[in-house]
């Protein structure tokens, strides 16, 4: 059973016809008629009654539907339940596997300040932050007068960029400790915050890696996941571009040494932000698949999410033939995600009806999706992703060339789209995203604003991509690739 929807659920349930093993969907009464539902053997409502965000977190409804109908394992996806330790427990509980992490190493990497304990235990590098949790403005003052400027106040017990603030001044430390307070409080049920140094245009690099019971770790290299908006990443890379070999020695053993210290097993990633001068820090740890881990999959000829499932049997990695010496990179992989969104209201959701769909595709073109066919109703309950599309080619201007083809054969009519920007594949460092000589917009009704592509080759120069900050605001603001 897969405790989740969308193009994750179908992501899985695929995997799983493929080893054999018959699938069951679970969704909410607003998710009737999504397509995740069909692609399962069976299907159950959950949430009977409950906000449609509600009915996919409400535990005793999951577990209910999986003791009544023999499940044996839950995969938990992206998103929702996924870093939950209660979750992870209330399924052993239930004499149901969860695939993912045991619920003790779940909660122990869901928690920041205990992660960055685990991590310096290891040995690796963490940016010079709180210890613990702070309780008051008092401490925070002491941290920039010990640090300076400027530095970033984060949730202890959430991400995604909520509860997240830079502060450059005295002036603006009680202003964003506040906001920083109320935002984790109100998005994750706790305010607690703490302080880090906070390092300016960083690349956000971070490593796959895979564990199993016996406590064999190997990696499967990194991504580059610095062009992000929002707090949320929008075009991954792997593997990451003009990364200086001992540098990605470093990445790749400090993470396989966290995950050792842990016991870390299935399938999980490790973060790092890499400063301009090669320096890297640890930042946290994804205790489940991530969205981007397509490319990980395109360049090593892994498939992750039956890697997953066999680990959760009980198998060995060795078992398995993933032995470190095994795993080799193969090409590079891009994934970029069309959402939809409204360029015209700063980037908003926006929901109806699909009525034309046509998608880019041909020869080292991958699509991951759920709602993206003609007929399709978008929903206002639920994430913007409409399609993941992967590009996979013998190198990075390759793959970039047809990424940018394929993203250009996209007609979507019906729903605002936005996609990220074929020079965001390549954008030197510094250079602004977003810039709005890359797309013409031409209205051509009160629904179906058009925005006319001209894809430029996007190759990556030598000087490195340049990366977001630590709040992960770089910007792609236009949609140069699609057509409405």
């Amino acid at each position: 059973m897969v405790a989740n929807r969308g193009e994750i659920a179908i992501r899985v349930f695929r995997a799983c016809t493929e080893l054999g093993i018959r699938t069951v969907a679970i969704y909410s009464e607003q998710d009737t008629g999504q397509m995740h539902r069909q692609k399962a053997d069976e299907a159950y409502l959950i949430g009977r009654g409950l906000a449609p965000v509600q009915a996919y977190l409400h535990i005793p409804d999951i577990i209910k539907v999986a003791k009544e109908n023999n499940v044996d394992a839950v995969h938990p996806g992206y998103g929702f339940l996924s870093e939950r330790a209660d979750f992870a427990q209330a399924c052993q509980d239930a004499g149901v596997r969860f695939i993912g992490p045991s619920p003790e190493v779940v909660r122990k990497m869901g928690d920041k300040v205990e992660a960055r304990a685990i991590a310096i235990a290891a040995g690796v590098p963490v940016v010079p932050g709180t210890d613990a949790p702070i309780t008051s403005l008092h401490e925070a003052h002491e941290f920039s007068n010990t640090y300076g400027f400027p530095i970033i106040f984060k949730a202890a017990y959430g991400g995604g960029g909520r509860g997240m603030r830079v502060v450059h001044s005295y002036e603006e430390l009680e202003e964003n400790y506040t906001r920083a307070y109320s935002e984790a409080l109100a998005a994750f049920g706790n305010g607690a915050l703490f302080v880090e140094k906070f390092i300016e245009k960083p690349r956000h690099i971070e490593v796959q890696i895979l564990g199993d019971q016996y406590g064999n770790i190997l990696h499967l290299y990194e991504r580059d996941c610095s062009i992000q908006r929002r707090h949320q990443k929008v075009v991954e890379i792997a593997p990451a571009a003009h990364l200086d070999p001992q540098l990605r020695t470093r990445l790749t053993s400090d993470s396989v040494k966290l995950a050792k210290q842990v016991g870390y097993e299935n399938a999980g990633t490790v973060e790092f932000l890499v400063d301009r001068h090669g320096k890297h820090y640890f930042i946290e740890v994804n205790s489940r698949l991530q969205v981007e881990h397509t490319v990980t999959e395109e360049i090593t000829d892994v498939d992750l999410v039956h890697a997953q499932i066999h680990v959760a049997e009980g198998r060995s990695l060795p078992d398995l033939g993933l032995r470190q010496e095994n795993i080799r990179i193969n090409g590079c992989a891009i994934q970029c995600r069309v959402t939809t969104e409204d360029p015209a209201r700063s980037f908003q959701p926006d929901t109806g009806r699909i009525e034309v769909f046509r998608s880019g595709e041909g020869m080292g073109i991958r699509l991951d999706n759920a709602s993206a066919f003609q007929g399709a109703i978008i929903s206002p309950h639920y994430d913007s992703l409409l399609v993941k599309v992967i590009a996979h080619g013998k190198d990075h201007p390759t793959a970039a060339t047809k990424m940018s083809r394929a993203l250009a054969e996209f007609r979507v009519r019906g729903v605002k789209v936005r996609n990220t920007p074929g020079t965001a594949l390549g954008r030197p460092h510094g250079q602004e995203a977003g810039r709005p000589e890359a797309a013409l917009a031409v209205p051509t009704g009160p629904r179906s604003p058009a925005l006319v592509c001209v894809p430029p080759l996007a190759c990556v120069p030598s000087s490195h991509l340049g990366g977001p900050s630590q709040t992960r605001q770089t910007s792609i603001e236009v949609s140069p690739t699609i057509l409405l």
